[in-house]
């Protein structure tokens, strides 16, 4: 699947499933756009601890193992420039899958482009496929969290067609943040 905003000057992104030789740049694309999705309020040494902890190249090789996960990379030309990673599965939080409305259902656990790519279409090309590939496993709705800080993320997904549904809360390092939980219906 190929998409992109020529229209706008931008050069067109291919969306794929990565594979094993993509996990360096998967993990190494993370650690970059992972702090722009937190609070100002939040800390590299923060930061680092949650990267170390859930976006180094082993787990990715393991999240792409993993049977109820689905990664895909935006790349342009040979370099990636954004990812998503869902999974399928009930939402282990109980506050989550209180208000998480449908079922079955599919996290969008992750959705980021790097900063240089923003509003040039990347992110709209990562979003339909990932509501594609939530399709395909049957899932009845997609839900999110994003911090409440993040304003710019908010309106991205509001406009992809996500509701506000419920809160949660969210440890990075040693801080704990508080997120929107969005739901979107397939």
């Amino acid at each position: 699947m190929s998409t992109g905003a020529p229209g706008q000057g931008v050069s067109p992104v291919a969306v794929r499933r990565p594979g094993a030789a993509d996990v360096p740049a998967l993990a190494a694309l993370a650690a970059v756009t992972f702090p722009l999705a937190c609070p100002p309020s939040s800390t590299p040494a923060d930061h680092a601890a949650f990267v170390a902890a859930h976006l180094t190249p082993d787990r990715f090789a393991a999240y792409l193992a993993d049977g109820d996960r689905d990664l895909l990379v935006a790349d342009d030309a040979g370099e990636l420039v954004g990812y998503t990673m869902l999974v399928a599965g009930e939402p282990s939080a109980a506050d989550v899958a209180a208000a998480v409305p449908l079922r079955p259902t599919v996290e969008l656990s992750k959705c980021y482009v790097l900063p240089g790519r923003h509003g040039g279409g990347v992110a709209d090309a990562l979003m339909a496929a990932s509501l594609d590939a939530a399709r395909s496993r049957g899932a009845a709705g997609v839900w999110l969290g994003v911090n409440g800080e993040n304003t710019r993320a908010q309106r991205f997904y509001l406009r992809s067609g996500f509701t506000p549904v419920g809160t949660r809360t969210f440890q990075v390092g040693t801080q704990q943040h508080h997120d929107q939980v969005l739901h979107h219906p397939l």
